[in-house]
């Protein structure tokens, strides 16, 4: 098969960096070094055909920043507005181009919730249930739902290729042991961090600290931090969080929109 690319279209938590509220030290910095800004998390694995794992409220403007030009499916994590709420963006892709019905992916209380609140747009999906440890395959990449501690129905997906394995959990507090089981050792670990030093929320989100332990715990080769909220309760810069980092000899990176590898 043809190599396949990662990419994280957005890497923040929630409103995103900056806020459009929020003078914090961080969102300053978001607003002089474009570097420095996250939209609502979501990504894209690319190769033959497009897929996207969640449909954050900004997806247009990540799609049109990568250049694509049609998505071919769909994975969510879970039914939280920050990372469905997108999903509209695609539904004239569908009905003025592709046609054919947009084939979407997810747990049974994930979908449901799409159902609900994307009614309007029921004639122009094609739903796939995938129960937990469930798995999906398609353009070379083989996807498996993998249980997280966050909401009802909320997965991580280890994508798999006949190059390497990676886990996506963006929203998620310490991963469960049948989780954590099968990603030891994984190529690569991208995950929730969504607080610096403390985090108010341990039974569904980590903090930075936190997604490092693990990760480097389950002898993962790399760690890329994201749903990065930078401005909640204690602040931290792109510089700080960077300066921070390096004691990790590269194993642990700072995901950032944009921010692309093979897999």
């Amino acid at each position: 098969m043809g190599t396949h690319t990662f990419t994280f279209m957005g890497t923040g938590a929630g409103c995103g960096v900056p806020a459009f509220f929020c003078d914090c030290p961080a969102c300053t910095e978001a607003r002089q070094n474009p570097r420095a800004r996250r939209g609502d998390c979501g990504i894209m694995i690319r190769g033959e055909k497009t897929t996207l794992i969640d449909t954050p409220p900004d997806c247009r403007h990540q799609l049109i920043r990568e250049g694509v030009r049609a998505v071919d499916n769909v994975l969510f994590t879970h039914c939280h507005s920050d990372h469905v709420g997108g999903l509209l963006e695609l539904e004239y892709m569908v009905a003025l181009k592709t046609k054919q019905n947009l084939p979407v992916w997810g747990t049974e209380d994930t979908l449901a919730g799409i159902m609900g609140e994307f009614e309007f747009m029921c004639y122009c999906l094609d739903f796939h249930g995938l129960e937990p440890f469930g798995s999906c395959e398609f353009d070379g990449v083989r996807y498996t739902a993998l249980p997280v501690q966050h909401c009802a129905g909320s997965v991580g997906y280890l994508i798999e290729t006949d190059r390497s394995r990676t886990f996506y959990a963006p929203d998620t507090a310490k991963l469960l042991p049948e989780t954590a089981e099968r990603i030891q050792g994984i190529d690569a670990l991208a995950m929730d961090a969504t607080y610096w030093k403390h985090c108010p929320t341990p039974n569904t989100h980590h903090s930075v600290q936190e997604c490092i332990e693990e990760g480097l715990s389950l002898g993962v080769k790399t760690v890329y931090l994201t749903h990065l909220c930078m401005h909640y309760y204690e602040p931290v810069t792109l510089v700080e969080l960077e300066e921070f980092c390096k004691q990790y000899d590269g194993r642990v990176v700072p995901a950032a929109d944009g921010l692309s590898f093979e897999i």
